[in-house]
């Protein structure tokens, strides 16, 4: 191929992906602010509330919507570049420039090579994204609309830490200090020397620093009584409760739970494991304080699945509307959502099926593709032609 050809051929690449991401833009925009006025308006209130402390309601509704985008990008990148994709196919059969292209020797896989192309590279800014970014910004993106500040409190499901037998629980957590209301930590008949339950006022998490290892400072002790004259309690020879008797960084009416699960995983619950890092979930399974199931490691395997699985949606989705000859483009785009449907339907039952264990975590997340594969080179063939 000389000179002219590959130049005339990169001004058609270049040509197409002004149009490929032109449409994604849109389709990102449209949904995104579908999403964002319906959420808005749903949640005023929670908004008018945090302005009053804060001051400003257009920087809180910003800096709330801001993080969500991202989110939503990420969640929804592989539905978008598929819907981006078949609009730029579209308009090329609208305005008769894939006949065009065909009759000067282009076959159809050459002419859409950059929308594949372009889609591969989304699918990695996805992963890249998922595992770098949205991790960096889990606090805000955890936070709801009723609790724009971080300061009201929230529930706190109960966790147990399988190493030292510790039931931590309390009456709420506040993310503003990574703070405990009202901690009623349930200790183990083998550590129950001064009581059952310790309670307190609140609990603050601390990391490990130097000789101190992580854990919860309770402060205002209430019960047991007389605990700063009394020993640390300690299991097969590691510190489970540090009281001021031993630990003189200790004030009065002090004690230190000591545990290896994090206020993240603790007070995160379901927003944890939907926000961390594929490598924060493997180390939280390998803690031995959690007991995650096996819905944490179907994710791990999905989230090595997920860039795969929006490559070959794009495959099956590109020749609805490239192979077609009646021009009949909405149809073909009412294909593609339909494709779109049964292709989530199947991955989700599929993660289902892992996380209530009726078949193993990595069959769940793998199996679909041993569905899709075939599917996505028989459809693919048809680029060939």
């Amino acid at each position: 191929m000389g000179a002219a050809p590959v130049f005339a051929m990169l001004i058609i690449d270049r040509y197409l992906l002004r149009h490929f991401i032109g449409s994604f833009l849109i389709c990102y925009c449209s949904l995104s602010g579908l999403y964002i006025v319906f959420v808005a308006f749903t949640n005023l209130d929670g908004f008018l509330r945090a302005a009053e402390k804060t001051g400003s309601l257009l920087q809180l509704f910003l800096s709330f919507y801001g993080y969500q985008c991202i989110m939503f990008f990420e969640r929804l990148s592989g539905l978008l570049t598929l819907m981006a994709s078949m609009f730029t196919v579209a308009w090329l059969q609208r305005h008769n420039e894939m006949t065009a292209l065909q009759a000067a020797g282009l076959r159809r896989l050459r002419i859409v090579r950059p929308l594949i192309v372009a889609g591969v590279a989304i699918a990695c800014v996805s992963a890249a994204g998922r595992e770098f970014l949205i991790p960096r910004f889990r606090e805000q993106l955890s936070r709801k609309s009723q609790d724009l500040i971080g300061d009201v409190a929230q529930p706190l499901k109960p966790v147990y830490d399988n190493q030292t037998g510790v039931l931590l629980r309390g009456a709420g957590t506040l993310r503003d200090a990574q703070r405990i209301v009202e901690p009623s930590f349930v200790l183990p008949s083998y550590l129950d020397h001064y009581g059952k339950q310790f309670t307190a006022d609140e609990a603050f998490y601390r990391p490990a620093e130097g000789d101190r290892p992580g854990g919860y400072l309770l402060v205002n002790v209430r019960e047991p009584k007389g605990l700063d004259r009394r020993p640390s309690l300690s299991f097969r020879g590691a510190p489970v409760v540090l009281t001021r008797h031993d630990y003189p960084w200790l004030e009065p009416n002090q004690c230190f739970v000591v545990s290896d699960v994090t206020f993240d995983q603790l007070a995160g619950g379901q927003a944890f494991k939907q926000f961390a890092s594929t490598a924060e979930l493997i180390a939280g399974l390998r803690n031995p304080s959690m007991d995650y199931g096996a819905d944490v490691r179907v994710a791990v395997h999905a989230r090595i699945v997920q860039p795969i699985l929006d490559v070959l949606l794009l495959l099956m989705g590109l020749p609805l509307v490239a192979t077609r000859y009646d021009r009949n483009l909405f149809l073909a785009i009412g294909q593609g959502m339909a494709l779109v449907t049964v292709f989530s339907a199947v991955v989700i039952v599929m993660q289902y099926l892992g996380n209530v264990c009726l078949v193993a975590p990595a069959t769940a997340a793998w199996l679909p593709l041993f569905v899709f594969v075939p599917a996505a080179v028989a459809m693919f063939e048809s680029l060939r032609d």
